[in-house]
């Protein structure tokens, strides 16, 4: 797995620079998702799990506007600014689909 890893140099607790591996988001869950322990299963179901909520987001647009309204009541955000962000959301959607409708597929169009 370290192909997919590079080095950095990182500064430590001793005020030092040292070479560090380091892996992007994505590469850090392949890597995750190979760790053959016992231990890891939580977190790879956990991931699974996930990615299937994302899929099914993908699907289904209104599932995306649940999840959001629900984190940003869980932060504890004033219902007004949690209204505004989803009619936000929806504005952008059907925007998009505007575009899709009318061929426009690149940002020069």
């Amino acid at each position: 797995m370290l192909t997919i890893c590079l080095q950095l140099k990182l500064l430590s607790a001793d005020g030092k620079k040292y070479d560090t591996d380091c892996a992007n988001t994505e590469n850090m869950f392949r890597i995750i998702q190979s760790i053959p322990s016992k231990k890891a299963e939580p977190f790879k179901r956990w991931l699974a799990k996930v990615g299937y909520e994302g899929v099914q987001e993908i699907e289904n647009h209104e599932l995306a506007q649940v999840r959001a309204k629900k984190y940003c009541e869980l932060k504890g955000y004033p219902d007004k600014m949690i209204e505004k962000r989803l009619r936000g959301i929806a504005i952008r959607q059907d925007l998009t689909d505007e575009y899709k409708e009318r061929g426009i597929e690149e940002k020069k169009d």
